[in-house]
């Protein structure tokens, strides 16, 4: 067959853009006698006479059937069978099938284009025709041949830095369709996919800026990243990962850190691999190089190991390099040490567990290693765990649920309040919270009167009496406004909880302002915590009737490089001093939110500039952060203590909470404001986990009793201090400290 130079296709293609880049080559007829075939290193792709395409290896493993368009006019086609060629692109060998459309959209055409590397192929189907196609409504049909396992959908991301400086973090790079065989998988890499679209026959794949709808299949038993790398032609990738669950080992474990590097050029070449572990003190606790020639599309797996401690946690990265290309990848390992939680508690999650990775069982037990005691939403049907499901787990479950129809009709009110009030108590919920944040904008005082009519009282008309216990919408922030008109409308009996959100910004916990100096605006001080837990609590006290005090949503948004937001050490420190303040004000109930950075649209995608998808207590890949420790330091040391009272101190920049068992210790000379240097732009350098930013230390003795004190820090560490003279010799700065043995 002639080649013809791609000069002369994109002349071409220049003289008739009508005409696809593959339509102004040569074909040769389709054989009836066997498919025609095209093949690469571990991989083939076989035309069958109806235009189908098969992939496999050893085996048929994908059949690729049909391609769907979507048009304005015409609505969603598509194709019935096609005539297969073969082609020349780009000086390779291709598979070319021009698609039959139905009747009614003949005037569309569809050409698809196939192409074969190294154990992966290349998809392309391009549609012209119609001047009102909606390309980002494509999709192609497959069959998967005797899998193994469902197909999984896996968001591709990658590692990067900012050059202004900061921390490094994630962005989408793809996304991946995994299928699995007992001997091998697959994967179909696109550059964008809508998974709510895709089902078992069809695969949401939009179209290009060209038009044209373009996707990789991989094939071979390695990590989606690898698989990601190698369909969107990088020509390095490195992914790294734990053998365990979040990356959590019990106590003083040896910590196995895996890696996979891609080889994704067209030539072998050596690649250097640098790691290095660093414990949250910021010393390099192991690290190394190592050098590996690697052939076109090789994959090198490798594995280290990390010395655990009792307690703590070891950030790590991988870094690869060759020429010019460099990657890198992190991710946290950490250790928690067992611990035998009461049967009550106050402490839970409020977003729901929905994202069961790597599965149910293991999300169930880490919430009871890190002492959940309640979630937040759980009904049959709501994702995440189930009600039986966390009955088995002695979790108790709470239920939350919105909808509320404002001025509707009398008929629509009770069938919205009939189905609500059933989904509750079929749940065996001990609570229901009627609603989310209705209160805003915030402190405009709107809707409350409207709200306890058509949303709270049809709710209590049908629950009052059952048992399950009545929560306000939880409030987004303290807003004092609302909860006078909330009030003033007959809000109050119906409610036995009074729920909020106390929001946070770049504001140490223990920010107090009062509600006559909050301002308000996207960053303003309304959204602080203590100054609204206060407010909340003499609210409470005023009004009377007994009503529990529940925080539904608390926080501590690690969003990378934005002054407003904590960096990864400020939330560990912040978790713990939340949950202190929380109890000191004799708070009933406290919901983490949420449990893992993501969003539930949008699950394990990477979006740095999203506040919403950082309040997780583990990273996008579910490995913790530091701040996952600080809540299990915080419910295992909080949990049936008696709050005394605050602490005074000769010097009134020291801070302390005293408690029955223990205290906790603090100082305020580097002030209130985190981040306090920031310029008039939203972005900030955050330092990283492992650096301390607190720049003043300071000396205290304190009286104390034994032979010495010990000293708990945010995740979990325990060190001493010797007792001289009956006092112990503190250093404290703004990092709150648990210390057992003061007087």
């Amino acid at each position: 067959m002639p080649e013809i130079s791609r000069r002369i296709v994109i002349q071409a293609a220049a003289a008739a853009p009508a005409l696809s880049l593959a339509a102004a080559l040569p074909a040769t007829a389709a054989s009836a006698a066997a498919p025609l075939t095209i093949s690469a290193d571990g991989i083939t792709l076989a035309a069958e006479a109806d235009g189908s395409i098969v992939i496999r290896d050893t085996a048929d493993r994908v059949r690729l059937t049909h391609f769907m368009i979507k048009d304005s006019v015409l609505g969603q086609q598509r194709t019935f069978g096609g005539t297969p060629s073969l082609v020349t692109v780009d000086g390779q060998q291709a598979i070319q099938v021009d698609y039959v459309m139905s009747a009614s959209a003949q005037a569309v055409k569809v050409r698809g284009i196939f192409t074969v590397a190294a154990r992966r192929a290349k998809l392309r189907w391009e549609v012209s025709g119609s001047a009102t196609l909606t390309p980002t409504g494509y999709m192609f049909a497959r069959s998967v041949l005797a899998p193994s396992a469902p197909e999984r959908y896996v968001p591709a991301t990658r590692w990067t830095r900012d050059p202004r400086g900061g921390v490094p973090y994630e962005v989408n790079d793809g996304a991946l369709y995994q299928e699995t065989w007992s001997d091998t998988q697959a994967y179909f890499r696109l550059a964008k996919t809508t998974v709510g679209f895709t089902n078992a026959t069809w695969i949401h794949a939009p179209a290009g800026a060209d038009g044209a709808t373009e996707a990789e299949l991989v094939l071979g038993a390695m990590r989606p990243a690898a698989a990601n790398a190698l369909g969107a032609g990088k020509p390095l990738s490195v992914d790294v990962w734990s053998d365990q669950p979040f990356g959590l080992y019990d106590s003083g474990a040896q910590m196995t850190l895996k890696t996979q590097v891609v080889n994704g050029a067209a030539v072998q070449r050596p690649v250097t691999l640098t790691w290095w572990a660093r414990d949250f003190d910021g010393r390099k606790v192991c690290g190394g190089t190592l050098t590996r020639t690697l052939a076109p599309g090789a994959v090198w797996d490798e594995a280290f190991t990390v010395r655990g401690a009792p307690q703590g946690i070891v950030f790590t990265e991988v870094t690869v390099v060759s020429g010019s290309d460099e990657a890198f990848a992190r991710t946290n390992l950490a250790t928690l040490k067992s611990h035998a939680y009461q049967a009550e508690g106050r402490f839970g999650i409020a977003n729901y567990t929905w994202m069961l990775v790597p599965d149910k069982a293991a999300v169930g037990q880490l919430m009871r290693k890190i002492g959940v005691k309640s979630v937040r939403i759980a009904y049959d049907g709501a994702p995440g765990l189930s009600p039986a499901e966390l009955d088995a787990l002695g979790i108790p479950h709470n239920v939350q649920l919105g909808g509320v129809i404002f001025n509707g009709a009398p008929a629509q009110i009770a069938a919205w309040a009939e189905e609500k009030s059933a989904i509750v108590r079929a749940s065996g919920a001990r609570y229901f919270e009627v609603a989310n944040e209705l209160n805003q904008p915030w402190m405009s005082g709107q809707k409350a009167a409207e709200y306890v009519r058509d949303g709270l009282k049809p709710i209590y008309d049908r629950l009052n009496g059952s048992g399950i216990k009545l929560m306000n919408c939880g409030l987004g922030g303290m807003d004092v406004n609302w909860t006078a008109n909330f009030h003033k409308a007959g809000g109050w009996p119906m409610i036995d909880v009074f729920a909020f959100h106390p929001g946070r910004g770049n504001f140490t916990p223990d920010y107090a302002p009062p509600p006559s100096e909050w301002q308000q605006g996207e960053n303003g001080t309304y959204w602080n915590f203590l100054g609204a837990l206060r407010e909340a609590r003499r609210t409470v006290d005023l009004h009377g009737g007994g009503k529990e005090l529940w925080l539904t949503e608390a926080y501590a948004c690690t969003r990378p490089n934005r002054w407003w937001n904590d960096n990864h050490r400020q939330a560990a420190e912040n978790v713990l001093l939340t949950l202190a303040l929380a109890v000191s004000e004799g708070v009933d109930g406290v919901n983490w939110y949420q449990p893992h950075d993501s969003t539930i649209h949008h699950p394990q995608e990477a979006d740095p500039d999203n506040p919403e998808y950082h309040f997780g207590l583990m990273n996008r890949d579910t490995s913790v952060k530091a701040a996952l420790l600080a809540f299990a330091t915080a419910t295992r040391t909080l949990e049936g203590a008696t709050f005394l009272r605050w602490m005074t101190f000769a010097d009134p920049d020291v801070k302390g909470l005293q408690f029955d068992t223990f205290a906790i210790v603090w100082t305020r000379k580097d002030g209130y404001i985190l981040n306090a240097d920031h310029g008039p732009e939203q972005w900030y350098p955050h330092k990283e986990a492992w650096v301390d930013t607190w720049l003043t230390k300071t000396q205290i003795a304190l009286p104390a009793k034994g032979s010495s004190v010990r000293v708990v820090d945010c995740v979990g560490r325990e060190t001493s201090i010797p007792v001289k003279g009956g006092k112990a010799r503190l250093t404290l700065d703004g990092a709150p400290r648990i210390y057992y043995g003061l007087k």
